[in-house]
């Protein structure tokens, strides 16, 4: 039986870079208003475990995307299909990712892309043209995550 999984990422700012992800890749920032207000509500959770981002309750140090077409629960927001996490870490980033993200753009889209994903706050890093084998831009998201874009 093949299991369920998500891509957690760490980060300095879940929610903004989460924003940046769904813009990026057309996916959906989970919403878990409903969930949090129904802990704070039991007592299971105080006000110090939330923070208000864009007019939504999250859960402190986290958020997450998915992709528009999956299922997903409709009390959590949570999705159960193709989906990022992003959790705050105390640590910075201090290397090369070691597992990093693909963007593929549609067949000739690939500079239009990369273009769209600078003015959300990208870097480009590197072109990287390997003949008939990709041809393809090494890029950073706003918190230096490295991705690419083919």
């Amino acid at each position: 039986m093949a299991l369920s999984w998500k891509l957690v990422i760490d980060s300095t700012n879940a929610p903004v870079i989460a924003d940046f992800w769904a813009e990026a890749l057309g996916y959906e920032v989970e919403d878990p208003s409903a969930l949090i207000e129904q802990l704070l509500a039991a007592g299971h959770i105080g006000e110090e475990a939330v923070v208000e981002h864009r007019g939504r309750k999250n859960f402190r140090g986290y958020a997450a995307v998915r992709h528009p077409e999956d299922p997903f629960d409709e009390t959590s927001g949570v999705g159960r299909g193709r989906r990022l996490l992003f959790q705050d870490v105390p640590e910075g980033k201090a290397g090369k990712n070691r597992l990093h993200i693909d963007v593929h753009s549609e067949p000739g889209g690939r500079e239009a892309l990369v273009a769209k994903l600078e003015g959300l706050g990208a870097t480009r890093v590197r072109e990287v043209d390997q003949g008939p084998a990709g041809h393809w831009w090494l890029m950073q998201d706003p918190e230096g995550n490295e991705f690419c874009v083919a």
